[in-house]
């Protein structure tokens, strides 16, 4: 069994760095293209203010000469969902579940373990970035289907956006979920209250060892709970 999240966009660098591995060649495609962007051009490219492009410019530059702090990709974003999940004082259980079940999936560095060594960067698949004249979707997907290759029950909290990376044989095998806050007897999905749950959720699912859906089931977090009668096979709901 295996838990799929996604990267974030805030990082915090503000926490003890790791020796570096080397980059995979499908991660130094991408980054010998980011080379070939100016601070300018990246301006243009991420869409964001100069001070940001020279930023993001540097840290290019550093993962190009091997001079990039690296830092365990769970610690390191420090989105919504990030900071919802349980990160500190963890039990050997809850680490080593973590070690086993959770995998990011990232369009810089694939997917990679929960605690896995990374750069800061900023890249997403919504980018139109070409690597061999490929998109970043196209790109990635061969190595996205190998790192699930033999994985029958995939618990995703992707958005679209990484879910379409996988091939459709994977795909078919994710259990998926939707979060829901009951207002006023109406049932609302908003992306402030699907990231919170999301971090509680896998945190529910770290402190109960949950492998099954079954056990899924039985969970209540953050005042969430199971409702079958919104969920099918597939797709599991819950509602606050």
């Amino acid at each position: 069994m295996k838990i799929l999240i996604p990267t974030a966009k805030e990082m915090n660098t503000e926490i003890p760095s790791l020796e570096a591995k080397p980059l995979s060649p499908e991660s130094q495609a991408v980054l010998d293209e980011l080379a070939r962007y100016s601070a300018q051009e990246l301006e243009s490219f991420y869409k964001i203010s100069a001070e940001k492009a020279q930023e993001e410019y540097e840290r290019i530059q550093a993962l190009k000469n091997g001079t990039a702090n690296s830092y365990p990709a769970l610690y390191l974003f420090d989105g919504l969902m990030y900071r919802n999940i349980k990160r500190e004082n963890l039990t050997k259980k809850e680490q080593s579940y973590l070690e086993i079940h959770l995998m990011i999936t990232s369009a810089f560095y694939g997917v990679i373990p929960a605690f896995a060594p990374i750069a800061p960067h900023r890249l997403d698949f919504m980018m139109k970035l070409k690597v061999g004249g490929k998109s970043l979707t196209k790109h990635w997907q061969a190595a996205y289907e190998e790192s699930l290759n033999g994985e029958e029950l995939i618990f995703s909290l992707l958005s679209s956006e990484f879910e379409t990376v996988f091939p459709k044989e994977i795909r078919e095998k994710m259990v998926t979920f939707k979060f829901m806050e009951d207002r006023d007897e109406k049932l609302k999905i908003h992306s402030t209250i699907s990231k919170k749950a999301r971090g509680a959720f896998l945190t529910a699912l770290m402190e109960g060892q949950v492998t099954s859906v079954e056990e899924i089931k039985k969970l209540s977090f953050a005042d969430f709970n199971y409702r079958e009668d919104l969920s099918s096979d597939k797709e599991l709901a819950f509602v606050k």
